[in-house]
């Protein structure tokens, strides 16, 4: 097989884990091509190239790092759905569910094609006015807050081109269903299997009792303008991708043509992860 390859070089264990993979991969005779931040770790008879351009010459890309990694690599070739495989370099690792210590026994199983491929929603975002996006796709989410200053914003959303709320606000996220335990959950969005194929929007402290999350379908098209004058509000792209929002600009927002493919063991349970990882129904008595 051709895997790609890409990690963050600021996380301790990896170029442990970099070196590992080489290792396995020269044993096995299977070809590896990393991403060009590995460069100084690339032995001579391998080849670099920007993360963007590995998907067509790879069978499947392997991070290494944090859940970060993966949101940056799924941003970059998720759109061409090359398969995806995280390995758990950093703290919680909700995405990326191997831990370093099992690299070794994913490899082998990757190889041996002990695994199944899980669709996930990706996400496009159109901005209209003078701000640019590095890139179009999110995993997580889409999100408009208030920037710099620490004061709320006014914004409209509208669905299919039709108005349908003015709120003041912190900003507003528009999640994936994978994105639905990251920052949505945080101001109190639901959680949503992330197989699903449906869209989120929640506001950041709004200025109004009766503003509350809101589920749409995968057949919707959302946009959210910023309104407030004399401000400059802030658009990011999964927390890493990030360009400014005058007045009167729009982001335009809508599940993309293509999902992105995750590497999965069937073992691994998306609901004992969050039982696992971020303490889902645990009683906080420890009963």
């Amino acid at each position: 097989m051709r895997f790609g390859l890409t990690a963050n070089l600021k996380r301790p264990d990896a170029q442990a884990a970099v070196s590992q993979c080489l290792e396995w991969a020269i044993e096995h005779e299977h070809t590896l091509v990393l991403a060009d931040n590995l460069s100084d770790l690339c032995p001579d008879s391998y080849s670099c190239r920007p993360l963007a351009d590995l998907a067509p010459d790879v069978d499947m890309l392997i991070t290494l790092g944090g859940d970060g990694t993966l949101l940056a690599s799924a941003r970059a070739v998720g759109g061409s759905g090359t398969p995806m495989f995280g390995v758990n370099l950093g703290s919680l690792g909700f995405l990326t569910q191997t831990p370093s210590s099992g690299l070794r026994a994913a490899l082998d199983r990757l190889a041996a094609g002990s695994y199944a491929i899980e669709s996930r929603m990706l996400l496009t975002a159109r901005l209209s006015g003078n701000g640019e996006l590095e890139s179009a796709l999110a995993l997580n989410d889409v999100v408009v807050n208030h920037g710099e200053l620490n004061r709320v914003i006014s914004v409209t959303l509208s669905v299919n081109d039709e108005e349908i709320v003015t709120v003041t606000c912190d900003g507003l996220i528009v999640a994936t269903p994978t994105g639905s335990t990251a920052y949505s959950m945080a101001v109190g969005g639901p959680i949503v299997k992330p197989t699903m194929a449906a869209m989120l929007v929640a506001p950041i402290s709004p200025f109004a009792l009766s503003m509350r999350p809101m589920l749409f379908g995968a057949d919707d098209q959302l946009s959210v303008r910023m309104n407030s004058p004399d401000r400059v509000a802030s658009l990011t792209l999964d927390g890493q991708v990030s360009a400014p929002m005058e007045p009167g600009d729009t982001v335009t927002v809508a599940p993309a043509e293509q999902a992105a493919r995750f590497v999965v063991f069937p073992e691994v349970s998306f609901y004992g992860v969050l039982t696992k990882k971020l303490g889902w129904g645990n009683s906080p008595r420890g009963e």
